[in-house]
């Protein structure tokens, strides 16, 4: 009897650990290839994005991606609250799928939680890219600078649907104290170590 039950609490608990475990990549979803993972670290300010309750509200969202030792991506997240009148930051840790694609990574805030991130556009300087999750309930569209001109934000609103993704659920992310920030010469912050 107690051999079962110990049987029965690990394939439980394999079970919770499989459904935290969410991987997958939309239909109408390719990661790009080829992808340099090199090339797209350091400072992506969020232009638009679904929102979610981890996000919802923030303004002047950025992402800074930095490699570390053994081929991880140290990714931290930071955006402004208007309603506390306060900075949150998140850190997570990224790495590519095994097997798989540079541009598919699995993202984790939190162990033992890992997310799909798939980069499936990015234009031929890395200036401007479209990220999802697992499924078309997740999309950000990123910048290296706190504005797009209309043209590339055109460009990828039509990819982002040509995926399969509704823009009409984007979310605009003011990015003004970043603007303001960058307008006032203001050192770039520090990443988190």
């Amino acid at each position: 009897m107690k051999l079962r039950s110990i049987a029965l609490l690990g394939a439980g608990g394999w079970a919770l650990y499989r459904m935290a475990q969410h991987l997958g990549v939309p239909p109408g979803v390719e990661p790009v290839q080829p992808f340099s993972l090199t090339r797209y670290l350091g400072r992506w300010y969020e232009i638009a994005r679904i929102d979610h309750g981890y996000e919802r509200g923030l303004t002047d969202v950025t992402a800074d991606y930095r490699l570390l030792a053994g081929g991880k991506v140290q990714v931290t997240n930071r955006g402004f609250d208007p309603a506390l009148r306060r900075w949150r930051e998140a850190q997570a840790s990224a790495q590519p799928i095994a097997g798989g694609a540079d541009a598919h990574l699995q993202v984790s805030f939190f162990w033992p939680i890992r997310a799909s991130y798939i980069v499936f556009a990015v234009d031929d300087d890395y200036q401007h890219a479209l990220v999802s999750g697992p499924t078309h309930d997740y999309l950000w569209l990123l910048s290296r600078t706190p504005q797009t001109r209309p043209g590339a934000r055109a460009t990828l609103l039509e990819q982002a649907r040509d995926a399969g993704f509704d823009t009409g659920r984007l979310t605009w992310v003011d990015q003004r104290r970043n603007l303001a920030g960058l307008s006032a010469g203001l050192p770039r912050r520090k990443l988190v170590r």
